[in-house]
């Protein structure tokens, strides 16, 4: 007889969703999916809106990444009209990006998977969340925290807001750094300098720690796909421009294009069973699943380009190679980029470039423009079909889950087989499905562009038949 299990909802990720389990006849695991049931919609409200309004309305679209949204649909309104911001302008916005993803990688690394890392996959759910973590480890607790605060306010100086910034214009950025600013700017970016490396080796032990007690993280747990990032002409890492590159399972270097060709090389396509479309990569005529965000950065990447990053990266290849395929370790590379992210923004602040001209008049001559960022989840891309009258009449929106979600669902299915089939403890189950998801940090709100909390339900089904549904917080 079947057997179907349901979590709904997954907790400690950015929106709603459920997993499905069905398990066979012979106790085996038949199929498994991550189900997002919200309807997806921004693209169709963007269209008729004014061009230069997107920066400010797509940032609404997550209360998680609005700034990767607000630069992306800069980049995208830039090549628009055919304009290049000044250099002062590309280093202003590239700072405010820096501050968002230190605030969101210790979102990520310290709120939503720290629970897990410090308390254990098997501790109990009433006290494995962030109270529990500030009990626990009360010091590091508070660094974790300050150094995310840290990460808001540079985002928010410099964007103007911290939740939807408002400063990132169609060719520049709206304000001039003067010199009250940027003290303050060298002052919060040695804070977190000084925080990420205190915070890094603690990461890295807790992580390794639940790598020991749970060995099947490493040996099952590994998905080979291909990898998408963007990269500089040298290789060296880019987050809020570049060209982006794709290599395949192997590590080959086998696609690099802008990204206004992106549509030539990816293809959506939608699941019966989800608003969620996924994405593939397209290469003479075969469809391949890839994975985006920290993992897939530090296989496509010859360097991050500051200095402990790149050692610490070496250390990270020399265990686990390149490229690298253990969804377990996708804390690890943001940790890494945390790292990355911190010096990077002491290097801008330092660079004499940021004075100056900040923005170049724009005009909409009529036609498309593409932009994209590396989100802290992974590549995001505005696509917009912009009139003379500088009106939008088309919008596509392609973010960083979708373009996960094939490898997410396999991620479901090792984890179910490793921790679930044949073992009659339900909160393994639970706690070994949300651990996987979480290390792909999953924004379903991008994905679906949905409203409301975020529930989980897991469904078993034995021939067809509902036989066991199992749901947290719903």
């Amino acid at each position: 007889m079947n057997r179907i299990i349901t979590i709904d909802p997954v907790t400690r990720i950015e929106g709603h969703a459920r997993v499905f389990l069905k398990i066979g006849n012979d106790g085996g695991l038949e199929s498994a999916g991550l189900v997002v049931n919200e309807l997806r919609g921004f693209e169709r409200i963007l269209t008729g809106m004014d061009a230069d309004r997107m920066p400010l309305i797509t940032a609404r679209i997550c209360g998680v990444c609005p700034t990767a949204h607000h630069l992306a649909a800069t980049n995208a309104l830039d090549n628009a009209a055919g304009v290049e911001p000044p250099p002062a302008a590309k280093l202003l916005r590239e700072l405010m990006y820096m501050g968002h993803l230190i605030h969101s990688h210790c979102l990520s690394l310290f709120v939503l998977q720290g629970p897990d890392l410090v308390l254990g996959l098997d501790a109990d759910p009433a006290i494995r969340n962030v109270v529990g973590v500030v009990q626990a480890v009360p010091e590091i607790a508070k660094k974790a925290l300050e150094c995310r605060s840290i990460g808001q306010k540079i985002n928010e100086l410099v964007g103007g807001r911290g939740t939807h910034p408002v400063t990132s214009v169609a060719g520049g950025i709206a304000f001039v750094l003067d010199g009250e600013k940027e003290r303050q700017l060298k002052e919060w970016t040695d804070r977190a300098l000084l925080l990420v490396r205190e915070l890094a080796p603690v990461v890295k032990g807790l992580l390794m720690k639940q790598l020991d007690t749970h060995p099947a993280m490493l040996a099952d747990w590994v998905v080979p796909a291909w990898s998408l990032g963007t990269v500089q002409q040298d290789g060296t890492t880019a987050l809020t421009g570049g060209e982006l590159r794709a290599v395949d399972a192997d590590g080959n270097n086998l696609l690099q294009f802008p990204v206004s060709d992106y549509h030539q090389y990816l293809s959506e396509s939608v699941v019966e069973w989800s608003y969620m479309k996924q994405v593939a990569i397209v290469r003479d005529g075969e469809h391949h699943d890839y994975r985006v965000g920290p993992l897939a950065r530090l296989n496509v990447i010859d360097r991050y380009g500051t200095e402990e990053a790149d050692r610490e990266r070496e250390l990270f290849v020399s265990q686990f190679s390149r490229p690298c395929h253990a969804n377990a370790l996708q804390p690890y590379a943001r940790l890494i980029e945390l790292l990355y992210a911190a010096e990077r923004a002491r290097e801008i602040l330092a660079d004499p470039a940021i004075h100056g001209e900040t923005r170049v008049p724009v005009r909409f001559p009529g036609g498309r423009g593409v932009g994209h960022v590396e989100a802290p989840r992974g590549t995001l891309f505005h696509d917009y079909e912009i009139d003379e009258n500088g009106v939008v009449r088309a919008a596509n929106l392609i973010v960083a889950t979708q373009q996960n979600y094939s490898l997410i669902n396999r991620m479901v299915a090792q984890a179910a087989t490793s921790h679930v089939i044949n073992r009659p403890d339900d909160q393994a189950l639970l706690n070994a499905v949300e651990f996987g998801i979480r290390c792909y940090d999953p924004c379903l709100s991008c994905a679906t562009h949905a409203f409301g909390t975020m529930p989980l339900e897991i469904v078993v089904t034995r021939t067809g038949e509902p036989e066991q549904r199992i749901r947290r917080g719903c």
